[in-house]
């Protein structure tokens, strides 16, 4: 993967941190723009957008989390690796569950952070590992509408906010309609799967997308659990 274009946003207060992977991802390939928190955030983002956003939990001023949900819900859909200190499952969810692409605990090795964030990017250029075919057409189910060229999901005619990793999850469901599809294969479907399943992210993000698509999420009609096995997506006119 070409990265001399890519754009990467570093926010972490530790500066011993910040400067490794300002100089081992420069090295890579990438352009790297580094800060020690995320006041000037903003501003940034607005004069020099990056492609993907290397984003530490615990800093002062605010935290990791609370500017993953600023920023998802300001409309901002860059993509977000998390850095957490613990990596405990809880902390995992929480980051997910703002709008995270993914996570990374520390202490990490710079080359897997690397190996995420070309995952995380590949996934951004719709370049979706899995995909049986490309769609050319919106694909359309009760009131929503997804179309692929735009990256863009509608329901009742108004643009619903998707990261790029339920963006690419949604992709996967609509493009194998009938077939349940275990956690595992989700996830390689959608992510290209560089690490470890992780059943409850999953599980964090179908919520997200059937909130999104759903009349009711606590009964959802078109992406249905398979009890003992994983997810499958219903189109109109289908039997369950």
């Amino acid at each position: 993967m070409m990265t001399a274009s890519h754009h990467i946003l570093v926010v972490d207060d530790d500066q011993r941190l910040r400067e490794l992977l300002q100089r081992f991802l420069t090295e890579q390939g990438f352009r790297v723009t580094a800060l020690p928190d995320a006041r000037e955030l903003s501003r940034r983002l607005e004069r020099d957008p990056p492609h993907l956003i290397v984003l530490d939990w615990m800093m002062p001023h605010e935290d990791g989390l609370a500017v993953c949900k600023r920023l998802r819900a300001s409309g901002d859909r860059t993509p977000v690796i998390m850095l957490t200190a613990k990596g405990e499952e809880d902390e995992r969810i929480d980051g997910l569950d703002a709008g995270a692409d993914d996570y990374l605990a520390k202490p990490f090795s710079p080359r897997e952070l690397v190996a995420r964030m070309h995952a995380v990017l590949r996934r951004a250029a719709e370049i979706s590992p899995g995909a049986p075919t490309p769609v050319d057409q919106p694909v359309v189910f009760g009131d929503c509408e997804v179309n692929f060229a735009t990256r863009v999901l509608t329901r009742a005619g108004e643009a619903q906010d998707l990261t790029t990793s339920e963006f690419a999850m949604l992709k996967v469901f609509v493009t194998h309609p009938h077939e349940p599809l275990t956690r595992e294969r989700l996830s390689m479907l959608a992510r290209g799967k560089e690490h470890e399943v992780f059943d409850r992210a999953i599980d964090v993000q179908v919520s997200r997308l059937r909130k999104l698509v759903e009349a009711d999420a606590s009964k959802p009609r078109y992406i249905q659990t398979v009890w003992g096995r994983g997810y499958v997506f219903v189109p109109d006119q289908a039997e369950p």
